[in-house]
């Protein structure tokens, strides 16, 4: 059959400081190539509506295949359908993704028939077998483990056997040299594991996965980067190097083979101060760049968030990045209960470190345990508005007044880190992607006033709202079982087999609360 691979807009911070390869999306092409159909993919990051419209009608597609990892690409996932379907009636369309597998359903019902099927949990899983029922018994597509569909629902996904079985089309993508992430650009998106053993009220990476923490081989970790092209490299794990051992059997595999790269990476504080050896290592072969959620500069934030973390590890794991050479990056989350004070408190805290701020707004999102806990009511269920830069739940300040400290405060990252004293810190590097005609990041530098605009935030509540999202139960709960949010079944301790024990109990050490396993 013929497949179309479709991953839709990128959203507001997208414009800005980064742009990603469709890494999952690509996984699952590869899984429908390997299983012997004709694919497409095609990136709406970097091509447009009418790109997507003339590939409908000159490809014409048996199947069609819509990426739905955040919210708020949903309207335009659901108005893509219900096009591709009046072109090709007969395309088979389903969604898959982080977001869509936590609101099936309600996907289903606002497609009205355009979408046949949510496909929930790790799509390369079932997707030989997903295509089979697909051409030849459409009705058994139902019984298909983690299949959505308006006629019944398959059994709870499953796992990939093994990840190093995972392999990329990243062949199919027609731009990579768009893809980027601050000054590493162009730049490719690896998977070394996969899954968060921690349970933060905010995050549904632990809630999709079921706790699970899955590694690739070290042999195949190092195959995957060696057979990328681009200069920089960016670690999609949601907490990289877990495991010091298997972080540090890659890092040496990549140096035995004289593997030069650049790389940026997520992790969390106390897994960098944990595992030094491993972050030292990575650091003379490449690391240069380093992603740490701290998300509260309080022991009220932090415990309101989970990170059972105190303050000074926190400071501690800064001070150790530093001394390794490694720019840093670190999210803050803005709760919309903060006023003008704390706004401020928080300005000034940016304004004293080297590090790179970036501010989120605390937003409920479907698969969160917030989404059931929070008391607070939603102030919108447009699915446009949940992308963290917006706020959704009710401001202390005026609306217009909060969006305007947000801003201000994210300025502090504007004035230290883009325009002028960006270029002049980075003028070797800017002389170097101008040279191979590498232009996003130079690109971004000045981007910030026209997409960070308090006014835009506003008038983007003022939009109408064509598919509105279910609301979570009425009722919110103090505390509830994280069994009722997983997508993939929990496995217990077998679910993170790839974890030595002393890694297992340093995780349990550090998390609050869960009572599944």
């Amino acid at each position: 059959m013929k497949v179309l691979a479709v991953h839709p807009s990128g959203l507001m911070y997208t414009k800005i400081f980064l742009r990603l390869e469709p890494l999952g999306l690509e996984i699952v092409a590869g899984a429908a190539r390997s299983a012997g159909h004709d694919v497409r993919l095609i990136d709406l990051q970097v091509e447009t509506h009418a790109d997507f419209h003339r590939l409908v009608r000159s490809f014409r597609p048996d199947v069609i295949a819509f990426s739905c990892n955040y919210l708020a690409n949903v309207p335009e996932v659901i108005d893509l359908a219900k096009a591709a379907k009046h072109e090709v009636p007969r395309a088979f369309v389903f969604i898959g993704g982080h977001s869509a597998s936590f609101t099936a359903h309600e996907l289903l019902e606002h497609a009205q028939g355009a979408v046949d099927c949510v496909l929930k949990g790790e799509g390369e899983a079932v997707l030989p077998a997903f295509l089979e029922a697909v051409e030849h018994d459409r009705k058994a597509v139902s019984s298909v483990p983690g299949a959505v569909t308006l006629d019944g629902e398959g059994p709870a996904p499953g796992f990939v056997a093994s990840l190093d079985d995972s392999r990329p089309a990243r062949d199919l993508l027609r731009h990579r040299r768009k893809y980027f992430i601050g000054v590493l650009d162009p730049c490719a998106s690896v998977e070394f594991a996969r899954g968060c053993p921690w349970d933060c009220t905010f995050c549904s990476a632990w809630t999709f996965y079921g706790r699970s923490y899955r590694a690739m081989s070290p042999e195949r970790a190092v195959d995957e980067v060696a057979s990328i092209a681009e200069p920089g490299i960016f670690l999609v794990d949601d907490v990289a190097f877990v495991h010091e051992k298997h972080g540090l059997a890659i890092g040496e595999g990549l140096a035995r083979r004289g593997i030069k790269k650049e790389y940026y990476l997520e992790t969390r504080g106390d897994v960098l101060l944990r595992n030094k050896e491993a972050f030292r290592f990575w650091s003379t072969i490449g690391l240069k760049y380093m992603f740490i959620g701290l998300e509260a500069v309080d022991e009220e934030g932090l415990k309101k968030f989970r990170k059972r973390i105190a303050l000074d590890k926190n400071f501690e794991a800064l001070e150790f990045a530093r001394s390794l050479g490694i720019t840093v990056a670190i999210n803050l989350i803005a709760d919309p209960d903060w006023d003008h004070d704390r706004f401020e408190t928080i300005r000034q805290w940016c304004l004293e470190i080297p590090e790179i701020v970036n501010i989120s707004v605390n937003t409920p999102y479907p698969g969160t345990e917030i989404w059931r806990t929070e008391t607070r009511p939603l102030q919108s269920l447009d699915y446009r508005l949940y992308d963290i830069q917006h706020a959704v739940l009710p401001t202390k300040l005026p609306l217009h007044e909060f969006y305007a400290e947000l801003v201000k405060t994210q300025q502090v990252l504007n004035r230290k880190h883009l325009g002028w004293r960006a270029l002049a810190a980075t003028a070797g590097i800017s002389a170097r992607h101008l040279m191979r005609g590498q232009t996003n990041f130079l690109r971004m530098l000045w981007k910030f006033n026209s997409v960070f605009d308090p006014r835009l935030q506003l008038a983007d509540h003022a939009r109408e709202v064509r598919y509105a999202m279910r609301p979570p139960p009425a009722q919110a709960v103090a505390k509830i079982d994280p069994r009722a949010l997983y997508i993939h079944p929990p496995q217990g301790r077998r679910g993170r087999a790839s974890l030595d024990d002393a890694s297992e109990r340093f995780v349990e050490e550090t998390r609050m609360g869960a009572a599944a396993p």
